[in-house]
């Protein structure tokens, strides 16, 4: 179970790290609008038409492994297992003191008895 979450922790790093820098290379909605008047379309780094489709749906794909990874982690996070119980009361239930059977306490027959009323 420890190797399994190191293994999904690690995934999870590491699209996260790749969605922020994507997410950071790609432009805005108002690049756009620039980039159709000229001012903008000679920077982009996958030409002007193929750049949105490429890095939105790499964007995407990164997305849906991060949230898939995140909740197998919370899954096997919460799983218990059931072999041993940690509650107290079922502990408590399962050990229960013998009873303690002791005799009359005697006193010696110098010490002065009080009578009872």
């Amino acid at each position: 179970m420890g190797v399994v979450s190191t293994v999904l922790l690690a995934v999870q790093m590491l699209s996260a790290v790749a969605m922020i820098g994507l997410i950071l290379v790609q432009h805005g909605k108002g690049a756009d609008m620039g980039a159709a008047f000229g001012s903008g379309g000679s920077g982009s780094l996958f030409g002007a038409s193929g750049s949105a489709n490429f890095l939105s749906r790499t964007t995407a794909v990164l997305a849906t492994v991060f949230f898939v990874s995140t909740l197998l982690l919370a899954y096997f996070g919460s799983v218990r297992p059931a072999a041993k119980s940690n509650s107290v009361l079922e502990n408590a239930a399962l050990v229960v003191p013998a009873p303690v059977v002791s005799a009359p306490v005697v006193p010696a027959s110098g010490a002065a008895q009080i009578p009872a009323k």
